[in-house]
């Protein structure tokens, strides 16, 4: 006899209802819909810029502490525990749902309105000139390397002790649950749950935006089709049909094979590239770029010295870390369920330090290659940012390549395949957060009309923000789904802390075995 379905009403109403208000205005009043969020995604930023960046700080610093203490060595889910994947599904998995939509479509045109714009320090770095050059490099590692890993492994980490050592249900109260020794009520967990749920959709339209643009920009390049809004709506309805019947077929079905081949996918254009590029020009540019952002690093982190221009860091790093924050509550989730067996060294190791290392490399050859095509041929990539917008400067890039129009297919269809493999663990996290309990065979998770819902929602936030402002539509939306995110993400943090605590006082994280049974 197949199990009903019980709803967590507050869960699953409260952020449809906010949604379909939010459509329902922009619809009816266009103008002062937009004026309106486009004032409140300016006070965002006027009043918690700084508190992004200074959470993002110290996400890195807890990353580098729990790893060197004696909480890293502990196995989640206890000594006897096996893990459900391998260290490469682990990997291509953790990789292909956090942030590799992003890599894809950022890596190219980021540098090119750092080398004009180089406003993220004071110091009077000339426009156009090789120490612009060397800035934007540096910021492609400040924005993409190890700082939004960190903002995806604290909660993580945080969920996974708590789910799988402290033994606490599926939701986001398990933290708070485990180290009070008695869960949240009812209704508390629920509106907590609801609150970074609305956060993700924000989060997951804010990026389907972008993978719309990059796909409707390669779609622009390599046929007679033009972007406009049918062709981003259907491109919208193709993303989310394909990640939401992947989230149906299952942890070891959709999510690991789709991840699989999305990451050596990754691998085999970044060797293609970094071989028909300026090899030597390119390796250069980005030893200097590392170096600069070895030293940097704190204080640009911080906003220190001469790195201090508000409205770029907002524009720039605030929109970044805003948009991982709106997605991490949940996306910890799912990447917590998935380590059990592995111990938390490893854990931060997969989730924190290989993703940068990747992340390093693909910004070291994309960004590099963009850089070194601009100064050889001033103005070339600039003016497809200006004229087309950020998604099209990939595919003029492409062209400089041998097999230019077969190279721009493959990158539409890797656009594609990457935020569907993004987007399809954070369904299932969705879904599961959707219903009472957790009915074994994922049976209660994996209702179909639920991820359906869901799909549909992210699907036509993202169309109506793409069509109507682009990329500064995405932009606000990443700031607004952030800034609750944000409180979240920092009480983990607290949480972490507390349990690293714990166990520096030689206190033992398997006592939780005693806790509230899931």
């Amino acid at each position: 006899m197949t199990e009903k379905i019980r709803l967590r009403p507050i869960t699953f109403w409260l952020p449809i209802a906010l949604f379909l208000s939010l459509v329902a205005a922009s619809m009816v009043a266009p103008a002062a819909f937009l004026q309106t969020v486009t004032a409140i995604n300016d006070w965002i930023l006027r009043v918690f810029g700084g508190f992004f960046a200074l959470a993002a700080f110290l996400f890195v610093l807890t990353c580098l502490a729990v790893f060197i203490s004696p909480l890293g060595k502990l196995r989640l889910g206890g000594p006897d525990a096996k893990p459900v994947l391998s260290r490469w599904d682990w990997f291509a998995i953790t990789l292909s749902t956090t942030i590799a939509i992003g890599i894809l479509f950022w890596a190219t045109a980021e540098p090119i309105y750092h080398i004009y714009d180089p406003g993220g320090t004071t110091s009077g770095i000339e426009a156009g000139g090789a120490a612009a050059s060397q800035f934007a490099m540096t910021s492609l590692y400040m924005h993409w390397a190890i700082t939004p890993y960190a903002i995806y492994t604290v909660p993580a980490l945080t969920f996974a002790l708590a789910y799988h050592n402290f033994h606490q249900p599926f939701s986001l109260s398990a933290p708070i649950s485990a180290i009070r020794g008695k869960p949240l009520p009812k209704n508390a967990a629920q509106i907590l749950d609801a609150i970074c749920l609305t956060s993700l959709l924000f989060g997951l339209a804010a990026s389907l935006g972008a993978g719309i643009l990059s796909i409707g920009g390669g779609i622009d390049r390599i046929s007679p089709l033009e972007t406009g809004p049918v062709l981003i709506g259907l491109i919208a309805v193709g993303i989310v049909a394909a990640f939401t019947a992947s989230s149906i077929s299952g942890l070891q079905k959709g999510i690991r094979i789709l991840s699989d081949i999305n990451t050596k996918v990754f691998v085999v254009v970044a060797i293609f590239v970094i071989a028909v590029g300026p090899t030597l020009e390119i390796l250069v540019l980005g030893g200097r770029g590392l170096a600069g952002y070895v030293t940097e690093f704190v204080p640009r982190s911080l906003s220190l010295g001469g790195y201090g221009d508000a409205d770029w860091i907002n524009a720039w790093t605030v929109f970044y870390f805003a948009n991982w924050m709106a997605w991490a509550p949940l996306s910890a989730m799912f990447l917590g369920r998935i380590a059990q067996g592995y111990t938390v060294r490893a854990f931060i190791t997969m989730n924190l330090f290989l993703p940068s290392l990747f992340a390093i490399v693909w910004m070291t050859i994309f960004g590099g290659f963009a850089i070194e095509t601009e100064a050889a041929q001033p103005g070339i990539l600039k003016a497809v940012l200006d004229e087309g917008g950020p998604e099209f400067v990939l595919y003029r890039l492409v062209e400089e390549m041998p097999l230019a129009l077969g190279v721009a297919a493959l990158f539409v269809a890797l656009s594609f395949l990457s935020y569907v493999t993004a987007a399809d663990s954070n369904t299932d996290v969705l879904s599961r957060l959707s219903v009472e309990g957790e009915v074994e065979g994922e049976k209660a998770a994996h209702k179909v009309w639920i991820k359906l819902i869901w799909g549909s929602l992210v699907g036509a936030a993202a169309w109506i923000m793409v069509s109507a402002s682009g990329i500064d539509g995405i932009r606000m939306l990443s700031n607004l789904g952030g800034l609750p995110a944000l409180f979240v993400l920092s009480a983990f943090a607290v949480i972490l802390w507390m349990m690293l605590w714990r166990m520096l006082k030689r206190e033992t994280l398997t006592t939780a075995n005693q806790g509230t049974a899931r």
